[in-house]
């Protein structure tokens, strides 16, 4: 079974921020317990026990020298900031949005099958305002906009509901509104993100009304960014 990590509390969070704001982020950075509390305005046993926290739930990396410790945060642990980051633009930022850049790729045709279903179908033409083409756009993200996706947490999405037949349950999916930039501009269009996935974070499924390989001109390898906007 995959290992569940447990939800990273208020402390933890404020603390994960301080490394961050340190440099913890973009590499190893030495520190020292006592230094680190200051800037909690804690005990240096309490910090030592908030790093000791964050290195057993896979939110930071250490490793401890006489001197100190040299501490990075975790993919895990900036996934949890971004996430957090989201959150607040979503409170304070009407047009959240971000743009993601990334190459064509060949999907497996599981697209193809899913959006035709009709218990999907039925509610992408009353919710989208399309009947979507069946299948996706298969994008591979860049490094950077692989971080940047967490920023999707700021912008509303169009919920897709679950369902179910004789057969099996389905899971719902969530749609944002996107823009798909190559030499020609493309809308409307929409980043598709079903709850259930075997692709990871690094990939991106795109859903519109025509093929968007034959609209675009499109091929494996080409590069395209996609624009996801509040609407």
């Amino acid at each position: 079974m995959p290992e569940t990590r447990r939800a990273l509390g208020a402390d933890g969070l404020v603390t994960l921020k301080e490394l961050a704001l340190l440099g913890a982020l973009d590499g190893t950075e030495k520190l020292s317990c006592s230094d680190l509390a200051g800037r909690l305005d804690a005990s240096t046993q309490t910090a030592s026990r908030r790093l000791q926290r964050l290195d057993e739930e896979g939110y930071l990396e250490r490793d401890i020298v006489s001197d100190g410790q040299w501490v990075e945060v975790t993919t895990a642990g900036e996934r949890r900031l971004q996430a957090e980051y989201a959150d607040y633009r979503r409170l304070f930022e009407r047009d959240a949005g971000v743009s993601l850049t990334g190459v064509i790729t060949s999907g497996m045709g599981e697209g193809r099958h899913y959006i035709t279903l009709s218990g999907y179908m039925r509610q992408f033409t009353e919710l989208l305002g399309y009947e979507p083409y069946p299948g996706t756009l298969n994008i591979d993200l860049t490094e950077e906009s692989v971080r940047r996706r967490a920023h999707l947490g700021a912008i509303e999405p169009i919920t897709i509901d679950g369902w179910e037949d004789e057969e099996r349950t389905y899971g719902p999916a969530y749609c944002y509104p996107a823009t798909i930039i190559a030499e020609d501009r493309y809308e409307p269009a929409h980043v598709i993100a079903p709850e259930r996935t075997h692709h990871g974070d690094d990939h991106l499924e795109v859903i519109a009304p025509d093929r968007l390989r034959d609209t675009l001109g499109l091929q494996d390898d080409d590069e395209v960014t996609v624009d996801v906007e509040q609407r």
